[in-house]
């Protein structure tokens, strides 16, 4: 299974959905949408574990502020990255800087269309700074589960 993994990570590295070609570039939009759709596809093709394994590590699925982030229907995360000791926690009632539930909102839109995005203003690590965030939704096909990728605007 581990060859399978590498196999799609060289595959994603070919097809451009690794880390910005300079260090400085900013994901875009496109960047998020594309990781976010790959990263369900992952989970339903492979597994939650194995998928985890991959979006832990760094790689195409995280590099500088990317990442995946996966939860279930319930809003309890099941992969995160920048805070691994998180998995399990329930994070359905997380508002951002403004009071919006973005977790429901997440939910929302998976329960709904599937996929889309979710707007939200949160703490950029980078600038110490409140910043507009844009995430990328997708419930993952034929399981209960969500993964989502955001960049700050």
């Amino acid at each position: 299974m581990r060859f399978l993994f590498r196999l799609l990570a060289a595959g994603l590295l070919a097809a451009g959905l690794a880390a910005p070609a300079a260090a400085g570039d900013k994901p875009t939009m496109d960047d998020a949408r594309a990781l976010t759709l790959k990263a369900a596809d992952l989970v339903a093709t492979a597994g939650l574990e194995e998928a985890a394994a991959t979006f832990n590590a760094d790689g195409p699925f995280k590099y500088g502020e990317i990442y995946v982030n996966v939860i279930d229907m319930d809003g309890v995360w099941k992969v995160y990255p920048p805070r691994p000791a998180g998995v399990g926690q329930s994070v359905l009632n997380v508002k951002d800087a403004d009071g919006k539930l973005l977790v429901q909102d997440i939910i929302a839109v998976a329960r709904g269309p599937g996929e889309g995005w979710v707007e939200y203003r949160w703490l950029n690590p980078a600038s110490n700074r409140i910043e507009p965030k844009v995430t990328y939704v997708k419930r993952v096909p034929g399981r209960d589960l969500i993964a989502y990728v955001g960049i700050y605007k």
